[in-house]
């Protein structure tokens, strides 16, 4: 299975798997043999309805292993290592059924996803570790730092 590089340093996008089964198909996640993989620390699944907004988040230590099993979700995320190459950029993902892909975010990247699809919208972060509030920062949605237009 082959790895993109996004165009944000550090960002993985990693088309993943649906095996079709009659009785209900089969959807992969993530396994310790790709490059994607950190460490487990955790897995845990996050709803988002149509329309509604959640972010802006940067992990200092974790990365992120996002998958969009149900539904559709956009995510955007902001650059603002310095010295990265992509400082002060965005990237900007919708992940579904359709875009079946693994979404790696390092830490360091802001990031915040919104509900695309019609119903509920599922994405499963798988981890690296496990949940600290102590190693993450949140931001509003509108802020001074990160000048996202939303629309």
């Amino acid at each position: 299975m082959d790895t993109i590089t996004s165009r944000m340093d550090g960002v993985l996008i990693s088309p993943i798997k649906i095996i079709p089964n009659e009785n209900g198909d089969v959807l992969h996640g993530l396994k310790a043999s790709e490059d994607a993989f950190v460490s487990f620390g955790e897995a845990y699944f996050s709803i988002v309805h149509k329309d509604k907004r959640k972010g802006w988040k940067k992990h200092t230590r974790m990365t992120l292993n996002l998958v969009v099993p149900v539904g559709e979700i956009g995510f955007i995320l902001f650059d603002d290592r310095e010295g990265s190459g992509t400082y002060a950029k965005f990237f900007e993902i919708s992940l579904s059924r359709k875009n079946y892909c693994r979404l790696t975010v390092p830490p360091g990247i802001w990031m915040a996803f919104y509900g695309k699809g019609a119903d509920e919208n599922i994405l499963l972060n798988i981890a690296s570790i496990p949940h600290d509030p102590e190693e993450s920062i949140n931001l509003p949605l509108i802020n001074d730092h990160i000048k996202y237009q939303w629309q």
